[in-house]
């Protein structure tokens, strides 16, 4: 491959993060480049955010851009790992790690925390099908995990709204993937990783192949295949990191009332957690015992020894209401799910004449991943369309051998492990093809293409208790619990009549038959699709005084298609602890847009764009973008866009179908009673139903900043931008919901506290345009190349930060909230907080052969409140009453990576990387969900350090 001048330029501008082009573009060249360029046309590039090509890669609008030195100096080994550590990923991303989510098996980001659905991505310019579980059972996104790593040429980061160019869901950003064209010769990569405690395994190979030289031949292909695999790794082969992994969080303060001190604790009269021998209720006083208690005042009138606690783990414990306590999530879970991938994409190019190229792209991925979380219960709350199914109501049965009660009907909370932990086996495969063809007509450049891309998801779960069976089993003496079962479950009407499901100590003595009965494997499928034609054109005419004007106009039509069944038996609430996620939806787009940069003055462009996409659901949509850049010296330039967005909603928000999910919160009117067990944050049920009315999302986005060379080889570009979002979708608030009693409850679970109406067995929400949010913040990246004395080659210093100021969201009734900097907001993905810092921080010395890289990633800390100024404090307490964490603060988290390579022969490379070179420990997270006692966002403070070594032989 031959490289011009200009594509040199614009090279090294990619690799200098994007500033350090100005430069580098004004810089003289030599008589002999000069005498090149001027006997042929000045070589143009399309850069994200604008469809007109152009010489200069800087536009109005602000862009990283991740080359694939970058990729390599990062250490990471996929395209999701490199972006979901970015400064400006925030709240909302999906990582791989959240194997029991809605998304389970993908990974998605999230420009400025404003989800992953309002961040729009793209291969190689163009869309592809969604992923095709929705987050949260809404949010629907794009999978990273699809992109082939080794195919990569360049990620382009657009971090202003682009609806205006892009249509729909651009208003956070776009990030574009960029990968390989025009490649000759054959690559083989192949890399081992492991971590310290010798497990999560990975192995990753991979081959390009690429011939033809398209000025010789008229043609190239470019084939590449990746495989990968990562292990599992298990919580309880962390127990020595400290809290990592645990929901016994009492060494570190915190009380069983709270959820935090174990499975199984009793809390309080008439409410207890489930215990792995099982708590039961007292049918007259409504207090809890645990069956292995031999206590004359429980009341028992059987005692089972068999049942004491120390037969079933040895676990420190010392409840006050004395249950028997597990770490469940230590035992059961996992930090990282087992995962298995295979891509292949191949890149065809043909010169049909000498102005006219045809293209053909194929990309297929294929991914089966294994998840593992606690045993089911007996007794959680689910919803499906049809409102909440409270299982508050599991009775052993008055024959029921395994009844302490035995003779009289006994509520039982049971933690399941004879049955085994909850497993998800998913298994998904991504196809996308697209055929086009571009040239010259006219003096236009044009392309025009039809894409196709389909994502299948099958997710098949084991270890889920079907309830109408599970109360069969429990209390056979009940004709309704024995017809329900008879009527739905062959697998129990090929029981003998009035078998018992044995629990605890007695599990043993159950056949077969009755677990296959109780536990069948269930499954979903989901399939997203998008058939799109499009057709774009670009030149230059006239002549202002900064130069000719350039245009851009184009048409595109789309068709999207969305599907999600519900698992069996969700559809009738059946399935203990499992919510109802399906929906369905269909429409077209067709879409006309312009764009023009004229550069009115010496140094001075303006460009405008404008776009009109017109929804079959949703209506139509007058889209527009405006910018501006100076440049008064080839040192500094000033930049500045106004653009407005939108984001249609998806199937699962306008379609059919419903969703009924956890979420956490506290139930202030029984803590205001003195519920002590009400007044902390815990999962409960949330019954959300779509609504055909809902109307788009809009946004206005204002982003200025300046680009600054100040010396050689240093660059700095500072950008204050503001998003702000109305007309938003969401979930009514969880914790509005409460207070304005949309909620079930259930009053069997009252105490003997006078007006206890019992616990929330569901909270009842709709889809509504109910909010608006601005966020505003400021980033800054900076580059600086030090050539070292005594040919000891270069040391680049290379730094990212992103600070988010407000993160403000707006009810319909007036009052904000501002997540910046807090924990909240817990109703989106993971509830993972909002922080204000993050930071990428980089160090690499370039010396012949040898290349190291230190890499520093940062999370700010973040306060533990659920948003500024919430009059009920800190969201976690310590048992004494003390806010937590110390401080009521989610201390800041910094991990250290070291990246090697080494060149010994010119086809030859070695490459290793230690990630959490320091090993540290990720601080103690009370209230996320996405993680047991850490935050998602600091992953590899759970995993340790890691090690990986590679090596890449080019023929």
């Amino acid at each position: 491959m031959t490289e011009t001048l200009i594509s040199r330029a614009v090279r090294r501008m990619f690799a200098g993060g994007g500033a350090v082009g100005l430069a580098l573009l004004a810089l003289p060249s030599a008589q002999a480049q000069q005498q090149e360029q001027a006997q042929r046309p000045i070589a143009r590039v399309e850069i994200t955010g604008s469809n007109i090509r152009r010489a200069e890669a800087e536009t109005a609008s602000s862009v990283i851009t991740v080359n694939r030195a970058d990729i390599e100096r990062s250490g990471k080994s996929t395209v999701s790992e490199l972006l979901q550590t970015l400064a400006v990923d925030n709240q909302g991303s999906v990582p791989t790690s959240f194997g029991n989510g809605f998304a389970a098996g993908a990974s998605g980001i999230s420009l400025r925390g404003l989800g992953t659905a309002s961040t729009l991505v793209l291969l190689n310019g163009r869309r592809m099908a969604p992923y095709g579980l929705a987050d949260d059972g809404q949010k629907v996104f794009s999978d990273l995990n699809v992109i082939p790593t080794d195919a990569v040429d360049r990620i382009e980061i657009l971090k202003d709204g682009a609806s205006a160019i892009y249509g729909s869901d651009a208003i956070a950003g776009v990030v574009n993937i960029i990968l390989r064209r025009n490649f000759t010769g054959t690559t083989v990569r192949g890399l081992l990783g492991i971590s310290e405690e010798w497990d999560g395994e990975e192995q990753n190979f991979a081959i390009t192949h690429g011939f033809g030289d398209p000025d010789k031949d008229r043609y190239n292909v470019l084939l590449n295949f990746e495989f990968k695999r990562s292990n599992d790794i298990w919580l309880r082969d962390r127990a020595s990191r400290d809290h990592i992994g645990r929901i016994d969080l009492r060494r570190w303060g915190y009380s069983a009332l709270q959820n935090l001190g174990g499975t199984g604790a009793i809390t309080t009269n008439n409410a207890a957690g489930n215990a792995i021998n099982g708590n039961v209720r007292n049918p007259t006083t409504l207090d809890y015992y645990n069956r292995g208690n031999l206590a004359p005042a429980t009341g028992f009138t059987r005692f089972f020894p068999g049942a004491a606690c120390s037969n079933f783990t040895n676990h420190p414990q010392g409840d006050p209401g004395g249950g028997c306590l597990i770490d469940s999530t230590l035992v059961y879970n996992q930090i990282q799910p087992e995962q298995e991938n295979y891509s292949l994409f191949g890149r065809g190019t043909y010169r049909l004449t000498p102005g006219i190229e045809g293209y053909g792209e194929v990309n297929l991925y294929s991914s089966k991943s294994s998840s593992s979380t606690t045993p089911s219960t007996v007794s959680a709350s689910v919803g499906y369309p049809g409102g909440p199914v409270s299982n508050a109501a599991s009775l052993l049965g008055a024959a029921h051998p395994d009844n302490p009660y035995f003779g009289t009907a006994a509520r039982l909370r049971y933690l399941a492990g004879d049955v085994g932990p909850r497993v998800s086996n998913i298994d998904s495969f991504f196809s996308r093809l697209l055929a086009g063809v571009k040239g010259e007509v006219a003096g236009w450049d044009y392309d025009t293409s039809l894409l196709f891309s389909r994502s299948t998801v099958t997710n098949e779960r084991r270890g889920q208790l079907q309830r109408d069976v599970t109360f069969a089993l429990l209390n056979p003496d009940d004709p309704i619990n024995v017809a329900s079962a008879l009527a739905t479950s062959p697998a129990y009407a090929a029981l003998p009549p009035g078998t018992f499901w044995r629990i605890g100590e007695n599990a043993g003595l159950n056949d077969p038959g009755v677990y296959a009965a109780l536990s069948p494997m269930i499954r979903n499928s989901a399939e997203t699709k998008i058939i799109q034609g499009d057709f774009k054109a670009t030149r230059e005419f006239g002549q202002l005084a900064g130069g000719p004007i350039g245009v851009a106009v184009g048409t595109e039509w789309r068709r999207e298609e969305t599907e999600l069944g519900p698992s069996t038996g969700t559809e009738r609430g059946n399935v203990i602890g499992l919510g109802y996620s399906a929906y369905r939806g269909a429409r077209n787009v067709f879409a006309l847009y312009g764009e023009a940069l004229a550069p009115v003055l010496p140094g001075v462009e303006v460009t405008g764009a404008l776009r009109f996409d017109d929804f079959t659901d949703v209506g139509r949509s007058w889209t527009p973008k405006v910018g501006v850049k100076w440049t008064p010296s080839r040192q500094f330039a000033l930049r500045g866009t106004f653009a407005k967005g939108f984001r249609a909603p998806s199937a699962a928000e306008n379609g059919v179908g419903g969703l009924a999910a956890f979420a956490t919160a506290e139930d202030p009117l029984r803590c205001a009673l003195g519920v002590t067990a009400a007044c902390d944050p815990a999962n409960i049920a949330v019954i959300t139903s779509p609504n055909p009315d809902l109307s788009p999302e809009r946004s206005r986005s204002y982003n200025i900043g300046f680009i600054w060379d100040p010396l050689p080889r240093t660059s700095i570009s500072v950008d204050f931008w503001k998003i702000k979002r109305k007309n938003e979708i969401n979930q009514e608030l969880t914790d509005a919901a409460i207070a304005a009693g949309n909620v079930a409850r259930d009053p069997t679970t009252a105490t003997g506290i006078p007006g206890d109406p019992g616990a929330i067995t569901a909270v009842l929400a709709n889809y509504v345009n109910s909010a608006q949010t601005k966020v505003r913040g400021i980033d800054l990246d900076a580059r600086h190349t030090l050539r070292l004395p005594d040919g000891w080659g270069n040391l680049l210093l290379d730094g990212k930060l992103t600070y988010l100021d407000e993160w403000v969201r707006t009810e319909q009734d007036g009052s904000s909230r501002d997540f910046a900097g807090t924990h909240g907001n817990c109703d989106v993905t993971n509830c993972v907080g909002t922080p204000d810092y993050r930071a990428n921080l980089r160090a690499t010395w370039d010396r012949a052969d040898w290349r190291v890289s230190l890499n520093a990633n940062y999370r700010g800390p973040i306060d533990n409140v659920l948003f500024k100024g919430d009059p009920d404090g800190c969201a976690s307490h310590y048992a004494n009453g003390d806010d937590a964490p110390r401080n009521c603060e989610l201390a800041s988290f910094t991990t250290f990576d070291l990246v090697v390579r080494w060149k010994p022969q010119p086809q030859w490379e070695v490459f290793g990387t230690v990630e959490n070179l320091f090993d540290k420990v990720a601080p103690l997270d009370p209230l996320t969900y996405g993680a047991q006692a850490y935050n998602p966002l600091d992953y590899l403070g759970a995993v340790g350090r890691t090690f990986s070594l590679g090596a890449r032989y080019t023929f």
